[in-house]
């Protein structure tokens, strides 16, 4: 029971450091409480925009959803892999690669009137059309090309617009 008293006078001769101790405590909860509170706050902005638009759907249910367009995006994605995987092969087989040469196939005959023109696919594939002008008559010559070659002789400007139409890229 003595240690009561004593523990009381200690109380009252250092009243002054013990509010002081108090009063610090205090302030650094406050500061404390103050850090919490803004945290906080700025937490339930990110959540409102997260939420927003939601109509009261849960979070769970929101990322149910995207996880779902997300899936539903990459069955797409396959799918256009898929048909542009096709188109390459069909793009392959389609006319795409010319060649032209114009010149004078008659020494009687002005300006470049004749031509070779070299109509190709990606495998080199299509045919070489020449078409030569005279004075008196016009004739078109039609010759297949099978990879690069073709089984008819060429005319060295029918060989020219080959080469020309395998080198377009």
């Amino acid at each position: 029971m003595e240690y009561v008293p004593v523990l009381t006078q200690w109380a009252l001769a250092n009243m002054a450091w013990i509010l002081m101790g108090v009063s610090i405590t205090l302030v650094l909860a406050l500061i404390i409480f103050i850090r919490i509170n803004t945290k906080l706050s700025r937490m339930l902005k990110k959540y409102d925009i997260l939420m927003r638009g939601m109509e009261g759907k849960n979070l769970e249910d929101v990322l149910f959803a995207h996880v779902r367009r997300v899936d539903d995006a990459l069955v797409k994605v396959g799918e256009l892999f898929d048909q542009s995987r096709r188109l390459e092969g069909i793009q392959e087989h389609c006319l795409q690669k010319v060649g032209i040469v114009r010149y004078s196939a008659f020494q009687d005959t002005g300006s470049d009137l004749s031509f070779s023109i070299a109509i190709l696919d990606a495998r080199h594939n299509g045919l070489i059309i020449s078409s030569l002008f005279g004075r008196d008559e016009s004739r078109t010559y039609g010759k297949p090309v099978n990879s690069g070659k073709s089984t008819y002789l060429l005319t060295d400007e029918e060989q020219k617009a080959l080469e020309i139409a395998m080198n377009n890229k």
